[in-house]
């Protein structure tokens, strides 16, 4: 007989029941029918922390959850209370989204009595048919180099005005053909989703008439969010399926850091009641909180391991997934003493034959450790340094073009020089912060709306606005703006590495100078398609085709200097724009001759208020330059504050 597992799932005949309670003194399957709750079920078989047990006579569909009793001891870690209904963490549907409720909340000196069930989701009871070979096939992943989009898919569609309004902010929007034409006419090979699974806002947010609309708050991990996909497992992979037939692989950004039980006061709500001190590193009556969120999930021990890794390979196998950007992936990497490399769960993804494959991206930080450079050769990281240094260089001042052409050139200085450049994800902006537009025409966040008293979000932006803060009529700062804005999107689109844009960068998108709208899922957020620049997306289409047309601005290699093959042309050169030697602490303009598999590029940037003559090297014999980009549409000298790219073309 097969070992007993987590989870509940149909055989025709009944259901097979397994739920982790390591310190539980009893475990109740219960189901429902509607809010009423009209069976308990006692589970009596254990095998060690997996209790476990048979339901003759329940099927596909049926609506279920957890009690659980043993001591309620919060300074030793223990908070059962078997009046608290508990989701699944293994269930793979809910019947619908989490609401905060006063009843979810157990935070007296003693359990509070008040039965939380009509106020919790219910799982839905999966069967056999969800087994991978009973899926169809899906299209192979694209390969080769890539660009990432950063989407969010309620943001993404919500306005679009060609999908049809009853499944906007949905997956199935996400896989309209309207929405996926967009995508492929930027060229991009993936689409970097932020978190799509089951959460809950945090409880300040309700009275304030607000949501978390980035939904970074986890609780059911192996299950789609109820809004995000209404048509649950199924309608996720149908849109991930279309973008796939596209050409456009789907990364999902995933929160395994922490859940959205929060803190000690935060609701009970799944693994709070089941095994608190053995998901969470319990302190006394409190938790770690090294994602600054109020707990941190354990995985550095076998059952919170076992659930992540569970609900990865899941979204792998029943939606085809081709990535994962691991959201504090620092945390992942922490045990007791603090981060470790080779932490159990970043070991485990490395090895297991469904995920060490696929395109895996780490942001290499949490509040209390950095560790950009840390992570497994062949991972993406987000590269915040590349971030910085574009956005201060770009702002103005003097002493920065060494640290830009490091940047550009990979970041091996923090990435290793024995790791591909394609492991560094640069991005200038992301979700979190300023959009492009906001960054040139705001210093000063505007954050007021989040109902924090403008003192969430960052406050080092790195930004600038031309001397008129937030919008303006005035034509001269308008243009300069809208100059600096494709000027980055080319700096970020030539350099080495793995590029991601945010979404709306490449339309002109505003958040108004908020620089942390977690909160708002409203039009300030979502992509606005009737005022979309769409000179500005032309642009950034041309650049993402030459980027990917042209090996010597894709090619993963480190840059030495040193010629790469008979032809005896260095792989890199570093040029002032007229020819000369650069002047690497006074000058604010650079050119950046790349070779590669016998393709040729320059890229020349010009940081400066001035114009600078720009003279390209001869080119080969039956060769000549031919401008593929240039942010300042300008034509002779490189204009000021401007990105020109060249590329040799053959003749005839």
């Amino acid at each position: 007989m097969a070992e007993p597992q987590p989870g509940v799932v149909a055989d025709g005949d009944g259901v097979r029941v397994g739920i982790v309670a390591p310190d539980a003194t009893a475990v109740e399957f219960c189901l429902f029918k509607g809010e009423r709750e009209v069976a308990r079920h006692r589970l009596t078989a254990r095998l060690g922390a997996l209790w476990h047990g048979y339901v003759p006579g329940i099927g596909v569909g049926a609506r279920y959850g957890f009690r659980a009793e043993g001591p309620w001891a919060p300074e030793e870690g223990h908070r059962f209370n078997p009046a608290k209904l508990l989701v699944d963490p293994w269930a793979v549907a809910l019947d619908r989204d989490f609401r905060l409720h006063p009843a979810l909340f157990d935070t007296g000196e003693h359990p509070d009595g008040t039965d939380s069930a009509p106020y919790l989701p219910k799982g839905v009871v999966a069967g056999s048919a969800a087994a991978p070979l009973t899926l169809p096939p899906l299209p192979p992943l694209p390969q080769g180099p890539r660009v990432i989009y950063e989407a969010h898919v309620r943001g993404f569609t919500m306005r679009h005005p060609a999908i049809p309004e009853a499944i906007r902010g949905t997956f199935a929007a996400l896989g309209h053909p309207a929405a996926i034409a967009h995508l492929q006419r930027l060229g991009v090979t993936h689409v970097e989703l932020l978190p799509v699974a089951a959460g809950i806002d945090e409880r300040h947010l309700p009275p304030l008439g607000l949501t978390n609309y980035w939904n970074y708050n986890p609780v059911g991990w192996l299950v789609p969010c109820p809004r995000l996909a209404p048509g649950g497992m199924a309608e996720v992979r149908a849109a991930v399926a279309a973008l796939r037939t596209a050409g456009i692989g789907t990364i999902l950004d995933v929160v395994f850091n922490h859940s959205g039980e929060g803190d000690a006061e935060g609701p009970t709500l799944s693994l709070r009641g089941l095994g608190n001190r053995a998901f969470y590193r319990t302190r006394g009556a409190g938790y770690a909180n090294d994602a600054g969120t109020g707990n941190t999930l354990a995985l550095d021990r076998p059952w919170p391991l076992r659930l992540v890794m569970d609900a990865l390979r899941h979204w792998v196998v029943q939606a085809g997934i081709a990535g994962f950007r691991l959201d504090l992936a620092a945390t992942l990497g922490r045990r007791e003493e603090g981060f470790d490399p080779q932490a159990p769960l970043l070991s485990a993804m490395r090895q297991d034959p469904a995920l060490r494959e696929l395109l895996i991206i780490a942001e290499p930080w949490d509040i209390g450790t950095y560790e950009l450079g840390r992570f497994p050769a062949g991972w993406g990281e987000w590269n915040d340094r590349f971030r910085d240094t574009a956005r201060r260089f770009w702002r103005g001042g003097g002493g920065l073009l060494g640290e830009l052409a490091t940047r550009f050139a990979g970041s091996a200085d923090v990435l290793g020089a024995d790791r591909p450049a394609a492991d560094s994800v640069n991005f200038v902006t992301a979700h979190d912060g300023f959009t492009l537009a906001d960054l040139t025409a705001y210093i000063e966040r505007r954050n007021w709306a989040n109902g924090e008293e403008n003192r969430d979000g960052t406050g080092e932006n790195f930004s600038w606005n031309h001397g008129v803060e937030g919008p303006t009529e005035d034509p001269a700062v308008r243009a300069r703006r809208a100059g600096d804005v494709r000027a980055l999107l080319a700096l970020l689109l030539t350099a080495r590495g793995t590029p991601m844009l945010s979404m709306g960068d490449e339309a002109g998108r505003s958040q108004a100078g908020n620089n942390n709208a977690y909160a708002q899922d409203n039009p300030l957020s979502w992509f606005d398609w009737e005022e979309m620049d769409e000179w500005l997306v032309e642009f950034t289409a041309a650049l993402v085709r030459a980027r990917l047309a042209h090996p010597a601005l894709h090619d993963g290699r480190r840059l030495t200097g040193a010629a790469i093959d008979s032809s005896g042309i260095p792989d890199v050169e570093w040029r002032r724009p007229d020819g000369g030697e650069p002047d690497w602490d006074n000058s604010r303009a650079l050119a950046v001759v790349l070779y590669a598999e016998g393709d040729r590029a320059l890229v020349a940037l010009n940081g400066g208020e001035a114009p600078v003559p720009l003279a390209p090297p001869a080119a080969r014999e039956g060769f000549a330059w031919r401008c593929l980009a240039d942010s300042a549409g300008a034509e002779g000298d490189l204009a000021p504050r401007s990105i020109r790219l060249l590329a040799e073309a053959a003749l005839g």
